[in-house]
């Protein structure tokens, strides 16, 4: 995937439809992976929350313009947030999957901003996510949430032109797809146990209760 400037936005609409409303919502139990590969850094640095030797690790993959995730991140994430996050229960690692141009520069806007406002810029976008992701329009309606969370066109267009953490973004991807068999959006490795689907608060409770 390669993008320059507003091409990578203008030409994903149709695809955005069909990748980010297309997925399983109910979550599959599938897999063990290798825990250490799985928490082998990246091109990029991690965005984590909670102390590293917390017992329980959940690692989750995402897209921006993942209906699901959307709605995981609105309904289940504050719960995980709140009550084993906040509490040093889990590490909680946050890694870009993204399923089209568009989801790919969402990340990269939320790559560009200071480190700590990074997961307060994804909450932002999952909020409003119908608001840019799925419009007639991605490109005007991406700039109008850029500049809410301070860009100027001009360092909008600059951000997305930066080949190099694009291409850091989608090592993430490639990695893991290839390495740990993911291929929906969302999916969660808790202690490297794979589970694919958005995850309801009872699901989730259920999953930790396993590792605590």
């Amino acid at each position: 995937m390669s993008l320059n400037r507003r091409q990578f936005i203008l030409r994903s609409t149709a695809l955005m439809a069909a990748t980010g409303l297309a997925l399983n919502a109910l979550p599959a139990w599938a897999q063990e992976v290798d825990v250490d590969k799985l928490m082998e850094p990246g091109l990029l640095p991690e965005n984590s929350m909670g102390p590293e030797d917390a017992k329980l690790t959940i690692v989750e993959y995402a897209s921006m313009t993942c209906g699901h995730c959307a709605h995981f991140h609105k309904t289940t994430y504050p719960h995980l947030k709140k009550d084993y996050i906040d509490t040093g229960k889990v590490r909680f690692v946050f890694r870009e999957f993204p399923l089209d141009p568009v989801a790919a520069g969402a990340f990269m806007l939320a790559r560009s901003v200071p480190r700590d406002k990074y997961f307060d810029v994804i909450d932002i976008m999952f909020e409003q996510q119908r608001t840019w992701a799925f419009t007639d329009d991605p490109y005007n309606a991406m700039l109008k949430l850029a500049q809410q969370i301070g860009f100027t066109k001009e360092s909008f267009e600059k951000t997305l032109s930066d080949q190099k953490l694009l291409e850091g973004i989608e090592a993430n991807r490639e990695r893991a797809s290839k390495e740990f068999g993911v291929n929906a959006t969302p999916t969660f490795f808790f202690n490297g146990n794979k589970v694919s689907g958005a995850l309801t608060v009872a699901q989730l409770d259920e999953e930790v209760a396993k590792y605590l």
